[in-house]
């Protein structure tokens, strides 16, 4: 027989006042959807990782419908290295020749999505690994960049946009309760695979599904004011405002766009959050004062 080692007062006061504060928000959400944008560290540390895939698990345990979007940089980097093969971006997007292409579909929709698929089946979840050429549910267009003199226009590769995506796949998942992984590739008319961005897809597909929640996972604590402090609050008026001065930048602008799009078409509302931090994704959607930032539209 194991030794169960007894628990003090104090620890089980704390177990179960957390238990307590999650149970309004479990009866809040149930049955409803929250879409992830997986990301960052926590696609890359094993123990992030193992995290993860236990937080989605008991996500749906207690009755909400968890989708997961994934990306995959470092990983599709890494196999370019092996093959010998240099890595080119073009204002934050991949360069993405035919041979690239091939590339990215075998990391994002067979190792990387596979990874995810089978830690979360590990941990006693039901996932089904996707990419948008199945059913061709994520339709895509090719996507130009506009060059620094306005009417330049720059072409990336097979690097798509979302022209529709039919919800009507993950649906029927959901209500099997099987959880959806979905790399981020895109089906043309022709029936070429596209490369897109997994925000924007993460984005798109939460305002079809009219999701509850779209949560993104990065490498930051959400979005810092110039003095580095967390907004935990954002409209899409004080979002502009954050933009025209400088306060968001770089790589945080297309992140951005995309939680406001979310937002406005519907989702109610749209966190970024810090995927380091252990159980971020928990503590962001089952307690009351979260770890990231929050974007509603304007009431």
């Amino acid at each position: 027989m194991p030794v169960i080692e007894p628990i003090s007062p104090q620890a089980a006061a704390t177990k179960a006042a957390v238990l307590a504060e999650a149970m309004p928000y479990i009866r809040r959400f149930n049955e409803k959807t929250i879409v992830i944008k997986y990301g960052g560290n926590a696609m890359t540390d094993p123990d992030l990782k193992e995290g993860f895939a236990r937080d989605v698990v008991l996500l749906k345990l207690v009755g909400l419908n968890p989708v997961v979007v994934h990306g995959g940089g470092p990983q599709i980097n890494a196999m370019l290295d092996r093959v010998g093969k240099q890595g080119q971006f073009v204002q934050g997007m991949r360069v993405t020749d035919s041979e690239t292409m091939d590339i990215v579909e075998m990391v994002l929709g067979g190792l990387v999505n596979k990874e995810i698929v089978s830690l979360i089946n590990q941990h006693g979840g039901r996932a089904v690994g996707l990419t948008g050429k199945d059913g061709h549910f994520i339709r895509a267009k090719k996507m130009y960049l506009k060059g620094e003199k306005g009417g330049e226009q720059i072409d990336v590769g097979q690097v798509g946009e979302v022209e529709s995506i039919a919800p009507e796949l993950v649906a029927l998942l959901d209500t099997r309760d099987f959880i959806p992984v979905i790399a981020p590739i895109g089906v043309g008319s022709e029936g070429q695979a596209f490369n897109i961005n997994a925000d924007l897809v993460a984005g798109k597909l939460a305002e079809v599904l009219d999701a509850e929640k779209l949560i993104l996972m990065t490498n930051t604590p959400g979005v810092l004011d110039q003095k580095g402090q967390l907004l935990t609050r954002l409209t899409p008026k004080i979002v502009d405002g954050l933009v025209a001065d400088g306060t968001i930048s770089g790589g945080m602008i297309p992140k951005i766009a995309s939680a406001l799009e979310a937002a406005v078409n519907g989702v109610k509302a749209v966190h970024i959050i810090d995927g380091r931090v252990k159980h971020a994704l928990l503590l962001e959607v089952l307690t009351d004062h979260g770890v990231g930032t929050m974007i509603r539209r304007d009431e």
